[in-house]
């Protein structure tokens, strides 16, 4: 299993120190350290997982996904909370059938394609929800 510094450095990819340390809000001194060895507290590795939109267990550990996963929506849960929120706001759920299907697919789309800017590559995504239908 890799170590700590292996794993950071997949992360970064080809980013350079400077461009990953300022995404991740940490000193690029204290980002050298982890890469050749240092080991980070948890409040310092969960800084990184949550900028970098990493999972923090395989940050931590190497189990698990490197990339947080938008599966982790419930899709009955959520189809449910759409139920009640009908419920109390009297109106239909705005969810029927294959729509919640569809609204979770550009969502993890989306959330997995998102830049460290924070934009959202929409012309991407329409590629993407052509394959939709066919799946």
């Amino acid at each position: 299993m890799k170590g700590f510094a292996e794993r950071l450095q997949q992360l970064m990819d080809e980013e350079s120190v400077s461009a990953f340390a300022r995404k991740v809000g940490l000193s690029e001194s204290l980002i050298r350290k982890y890469l050749k060895g240092a080991e980070p507290g948890f409040a310092k590795a969960n800084q990184i997982a949550l900028r970098a939109n990493c999972s923090l267990e395989w940050l931590a550990t190497g189990c698990g996904y490197l990339y947080r996963r938008a599966e982790v929506v419930d899709r009955e849960a959520l189809a449910a909370a759409d139920r009640l929120t009908a419920e109390h706001l009297g109106r239909t759920p705005l969810w029927q059938g294959e729509d919640l299907t569809t609204l979770l697919a550009y969502y993890q789309f989306l959330r997995s394609h998102k830049k460290e800017d924070g934009f959202f590559d929409l012309a991407l995504a329409r590629q993407f929800g052509k394959h939709l239908d066919e799946a």
